[in-house]
């Protein structure tokens, strides 16, 4: 959204864009010349040109006229967000750029409904192509489009590297040079979307095909093909990759160019042609054309003896007339031979071997431009308006863009020059003219006397060149068609006897001596308005005949090649008039085009290039300074300041400078004129450095201007603190009244919540009394609605009362009680707590103690209440071993291997004959148990055999082991006293898995001294412990009296 001159972003903040590059013209020039306050030195000029170029600022006005210079490199000033920065923002309010002057000409032509047009000049390599890309580009993205419109868009924008393709080369001034003029008009619908285009093209430099200078390249289509094209199709055309394979793309000695990629570009050319609309047909009969070039100028000659010329190279010939599609032997006699009619009567004659070579140019030359014909009116049927209510022309509106060759002053200039100067002429003779006539208007309009002007009129030389029956374009024309022998010397001549006296014309003849040092005999001067340009009149007869032989144009006539047969006419062979010359053709296509920007309303980029070695950064000043001359930028800001260097809308200027005045600060109520009356009456401006129009104030001097802005920049801090002042006090007052409303808010809020809640509370808790009463009285019933709340809160009760009052420990056996209701489902959770605790205890306990448990839970269920010594035991830890290892002999370990001793432990052993005791070490091993003596081992007991163990129930020590007496190793059972027996009768049982083999006899033992015979172990009361030899050979142990409690 945007209004009087101000900008609206999507956050609705409101930023001015006017002329603030003012503030910065030290540093940075000024971005509109007009503002210049020496606008008449050239150098003032330059200057201003390098301070912006220095600082990446290419773009500068002079007042609507955009002067580009050529940064050679990317900036950062082309993307979509740049566009919508300068779409629908007026002309003057923010920096210069190619997209302002596009987008001020859309509105023209989309508000006033008038026709527009944007005319681009400057010399070879000064960015003029990249300047209507851009310009297109703009239109192509910000116009309202559909998606027929966006193909027509598409359309549009690819047809530029098709016509780069075809109509530009590489030169020594540049290595995309457009070698031809055009001029393309953009077709837009009411509601401003495009609709349809077209394309005209002016003077190819058709010589370009059969000759190149050094360092220059033929059009870039012959290198893309060769370079970029598949093998197969390369085949097809019987072509080779190897540029220097041909002579037409020889002579310039300039095959490959390092900013260009030929392949990349074939790729982009291919796509191009496909989105325009071509056909596979009609791409393949146009590169036809483009190859049957190529070996045409591979098509050689010989001289006989008598003088005929003859085809040399047959096999070429042979392709020529395949890629042509033509008969061969009539192509081989056309390019040998002439037709000549006299007298009614039609004759042959033989060409001499230059003039065989100069038809075969001539046939290339014509191919190539009229294909190049053919291809832009191919692509202005794509680009075509659809819809018949536009064809009128009534529904629509046209944005004309002339992109068109710059003035040319080389160091031989021929034809083309003369022809290319010319047209900058009338263009300049236009510019004047217009430029003039807006100038005019906008005072009458605004009701200011206009002042005349003195510039200088270049219509003297225009007339020189074009004048019918007098001008040089007559002169050669009559040359041209005159009998018998013309050559250009004698169209010197002729011009020196009828222009010779005309001041804007210099020959060597007529010139003086200092003059004469410096021209050739066969050189003219011009006077033109940019500077004086000398012409070399060899070839201009040759280029501006430009003629065909007849039988050529036969040949071609009757052509398969659709494309051909479109260029080449029958009718052109049968009318027997002459056509018109290469120059009087260019002079009419100019004319029209004259007609063509008077319908319009013109806006101009001027293009400079700063530097011939198209290096970035580097600003040529005597290069820059020939471009500022020729283009005429010092004429036009003189006609530009030849009345009012600045003028600005009425709300526009108050709008930036109402600070600067108390009474127009901060906002003006009246009416704008008298508003800048006021304010310029308290600047103190004087009578003649201002005038006031209708709706805009006019300023003579940019000084007057220039102190208004510094008065500006010194008031900002002032206006800031202003501002900034009544932000805060806003911002702080807003803040408030937010706060206010929000604790309002809020409070209101609260309070409703609050009696919500304690009404929804009072609701809940009489319910809930009222259903626990209703309970209670039901409460010996079944589970019922009536009785449901209690009984579950009378388990919710007991629940919470559990969960605070469970028991810590395994050995806590208290539970609180339950009601009646939950006793069941109490006992299932007192079984399940301690089966938790329990394995929470196990979980808990080392893998140690874990062994020592399972020992004495073993313990536990072989002695407990059998044997009167167990409860001392109880409370102490059994030990791994009672032996350190150091008590084993190490003879016995050896003896064992790889055996580890689980458990050792002293015993006394009470042999079988007397029963004496004897001292031994019982150790435990894994499979087996051994008796050691010292460094013996007595006896071994394998577990697998031991058939049992037997103890007393008394506090003695006495333990049997019972092996079988039928093993011939065994020595009879073994009878040991060991102090720590219930230790080692656990891990013994532990071991051999036998704890099911354990007796504990409250009598006697008995036990096995040999196979056949049998002991017996007695055991009596006695005051202490005792073992001896009784009564009947029995062995009689006495145990300690149990002490009384």
């Amino acid at each position: 959204m945007r209004y009087q001159g101000r900008e609206v972003d999507v956050e609705g903040r409101v930023r001015l864009v006017m002329e603030s590059a003012l503030t910065a013209r030290d540093r940075v020039g000024v971005q509109d010349f007009v503002l210049l306050e020496n606008y008449n030195s050239e150098a003032a000029f330059i200057e201003n040109l390098r301070r912006r170029f220095r600082e990446n600022l290419i773009y500068t006005y002079i007042g609507s006229v955009l002067v580009s210079v050529n940064p050679y490199k990317e900036l950062e000033i082309y993307s979509k967000q740049q566009m919508e920065r300068y779409r629908g923002v007026s002309f003057y309010e923010i920096s210069p750029h190619v997209y302002a002057i596009s987008d001020n000409t859309y509105r023209a032509m989309k508000t006033e409904r008038k026709d527009q047009c944007i005319l681009i000049s400057g010399e070879s390599g000064a960015g003029k192509t990249e300047a209507s890309k851009k310009i297109l580009l703009y239109y192509a993205v910000t116009c309202p489009t559909n998606d027929r419109m966006e193909t027509l868009g598409n359309r549009l924008l690819q047809s530029n590297p098709v016509l780069e393709a075809f109509g530009n080369a590489k030169t020594l001034r540049n290595d995309n040079s457009s070698r031809f003029g055009k001029y393309m008009d953009i077709q837009f619908d009411f509601k401003g979307a495009p609709i349809g285009g077209h394309i005209l093209n002016y003077l190819l430099e058709k010589s370009r095909v059969v000759h190149q200078n050094h360092g220059e390249r033929n059009f870039h289509i012959f290198y893309q093909l060769l370079d970029g094209a598949d093998d197969d199709l390369l085949s097809t055309l019987n072509l080779e990759r190897n540029p220097q394979s041909y002579r037409y793309l020889v002579k310039g000695n300039c095959p490959r160019v390092s900013s260009i990629s030929d392949k990349n570009n074939w790729k982009v050319v291919t796509k191009a042609l496909d989105v325009i609309g071509f056909s596979t047909e009609e791409v393949q009969e146009l590169l036809d054309i483009i190859a049957s070039v190529l070996h045409l100028g591979n098509t050689l000659f010989g001289e006989g003896e008598e003088g005929e010329t003859y085809i040399t190279t047959e096999t070429q010939l042979s392709w020529l007339a395949k890629l042509l599609r033509v008969d061969g032997s009539a192509l081989k006699e056309a390019l040998t031979h002439k037709k000549l009619t006299a007298k009614g009567e039609e004759m042959i004659s033989p060409l001499s071997f230059e003039q065989a070579v100069s038809a075969r140019d001539a046939l290339a030359k014509a191919v190539y431009g009229r294909t190049f014909n053919w291809l832009v009116e191919k692509i202005n049927r794509s680009l075509a308006i659809k819809d018949e209510i536009y064809h009128s022309g009534k529904g629509s509106s046209v944005i004309g863009l002339l992109d068109i060759y710059g003035f040319e002053v080389l160091q031989h200039n021929s034809f083309e020059q003369f022809c290319i100067n010319y047209c900058n002429e009338k263009l300049q003779q236009l510019f004047i003219e217009l430029t003039l006539r807006s100038e005019q208007e906008e005072y009458e309009t605004e009701g200011i006397a206009w002042e005349p002007v003195q510039y200088f009129d270049n219509k003297i030389i225009c007339d020189l060149i074009e004048e019918k029956h007098k001008g040089i374009i007559s002169i050669l024309d009559e040359e041209c068609l005159r009998p018998g022998e013309t050559c250009d010397a004698s169209f010197l001549e002729k011009l020196e006897d009828t222009v010779g006296g005309h001041p804007h014309f210099v020959t060597h003849k007529l010139a003086n001596g200092k003059t004469r040092r410096v021209m050739s005999r066969e050189e003219f001067r011009l006077l033109h308005y940019a500077g004086e340009v000398n012409y070399n009149v060899s070839g201009f007869l040759d280029k501006n005949n430009d003629l065909l032989n007849r039988n050529l144009k036969e040949v071609m006539c009757q052509s398969d090649n659709q494309i051909l047969s479109c260029c080449f006419r029958r009718e052109e062979v049968i009318d027997q008039k002459r056509p018109e010359m290469a120059a009087s053709q260019f002079k009419n296509s100019l004319m029209r085009l004259m007609e063509i920007l008077r319908s319009k309303e013109p806006s101009y980029v001027r293009c400079i290039k700063p530097n011939d070695a198209k290096q970035p950064g580097r600003f040529d000043e005597v290069l820059v300074r020939h471009q500022v001359k020729y283009l005429g930028l010092m004429e036009n800001l003189r006609v530009r300041r030849a009345g009012f260097a600045y003028r600005r809308r009425f709300e526009a200027f108050l709008q930036r400078y109402k600070p600067l005045c108390p009474e127009t600060w901060p906002s003006w109520q009246g009416k704008l004129v008298d508003g800048v009356s006021t304010l310029v009456n308290h600047l103190g401006y004087k009578a003649e450095e201002f005038k006031l129009g209708r709706s805009k104030i006019f300023i003579r001097f940019p000084k007057t201007l220039f102190t208004t802005e510094d008065a500006l920049e010194a008031k900002k801090p002032e206006i800031a603190l202003i501002l900034q002042k009544s932000w805060r006090g806003y911002r702080e007052w807003a803040k408030y009244q937010r706060i206010r409303h929000a604790v309002i808010v809020i409070q209101s809020g609260w309070r409703g919540m609050k009696a919500r809640r304690r009404a929804n509370r009072r609701r809940h808790a009489a319910e809930l009394i009222r259903r626990f009463i209703k309970g209670f009285i039901y409460r010996q019933e079944e589970y019922c609605p009536e009785n449901e709340y209690f009984l579950d809160h009378v388990r919710c009760s007991f629940l919470k009362k559990l969960s605070k009052n469970l028991p810590r420990s395994v050995l806590d056996k208290s539970w609180p009680t339950a009601p009646p209701s939950v006793v069941e489902a109490s006992e299932h959770l007192q079984t399940l707590h301690m089966r938790n605790m329990v394995i929470k205890y196990c979980r808990r306990v080392q893998p140690e103690w874990k062994k020592q448990m399972m020992q004495k839970v073993v313990a536990s269920e072989l002695f407990k209440d059998q044997k009167e010594l167990y409860p001392q035991t109880v409370g102490r830890l059994f030990l791994d071993s009672r032996l350190e290892r150091e008590q084993i002999s190490l003879k016995v370990l050896q003896t064992l291997g790889s055996e580890k001793v689980q458990y050792g432990v002293n015993v006394v052993k009470y042999d079988r004959r007397g029963f004496k005791p004897r001292a031994r070490q019982l150790l435990l091993l894994n499979t087996f148990a051994v008796l050691v003596d010292r460094t013996k081992i007595k006896q071994r007991i394998d577990y697998s055999t031991l058939r049992g163990i037997s103890v007393s129930s008394h506090r003695d020590g006495m333990v049997v082991l019972h092996v079988p007496c039928e093993d011939s190793k065994q020595k009879g059972d073994a009878v040991l006293h060991c102090s720590h027996v219930i230790e080692l009768v656990t891990k013994l049982s532990m071991l051999a898995s036998k704890t099911n083999y354990v007796n504990i006899s409250p009598g006697s033992i008995r036990f096995a001294i040999t196979r056949s015979k049998e002991g017996i172990i007695d055991f009596i009361r006695g005051s202490e412990l005792k073992v001896a030899k009784g009564k009947r050979g029995h062995l009689l142990v006495t145990t300690p009296q149990i002490a009384a409690t």
